[in-house]
């Protein structure tokens, strides 16, 4: 198994480059060439996404990004440093109140259509999120080399 792992400051121009690296990593492991555009716009958004969620909740922790070659699939991490609506809620205290609307939540709203669009793109996608931040993975298959005699 070989993986590439990159960490970027929370910026939207470094959205680019983490794309860029994804889509030669998935063509060098195998993933179908026709495929390689949804691997470009899949981490994008998953990468759009982590951002976003760091500017809102000023987290100043790089956001990361995985990419794991298999023998069979090849898979792609990224990962954010925000923790949960319900970690952050325990960490307040039972009495703090909901926020207003117009606020974080609906930024977040918004986040989750990034995760619509990625569920829409990739077959095999997984997000999980805790105290620590949030995860998704996401996976394609790999194209097998042919054997040379």
């Amino acid at each position: 198994m070989a993986i590439v792992e990159l960490r970027f400051s929370a910026l939207p121009e470094h959205v680019r480059t983490a794309r860029l690296v994804a889509a030669a990593v998935a063509r060098r492991a195998g993933v179908d060439e026709a495929v390689l555009d949804e691997v470009r716009l899949a981490v994008g958004e998953a990468c759009s996404r982590a951002v976003g969620l760091h500017v809102l909740h000023g987290v100043e922790n790089p956001v990361r990004v995985a990419l794991i070659e298999e023998e069979k699939k090849f898979s792609i991490e990224v990962g954010d440093a925000t923790p949960t609506a319900a970690a952050v809620q325990a960490a307040a205290g039972p009495e703090a109140s909901a926020p207003p609307a117009g606020s974080a939540d609906d930024e977040e709203a918004e986040s989750d259509m990034g995760l619509a669009v990625i569920s829409g793109l990739v077959d095999d996608v997984e997000v999980t999120a805790d105290e620590n931040g949030g995860l998704i993975r996401m996976s394609w298959p790999v194209t097998p080399e042919p054997v040379l005699p």
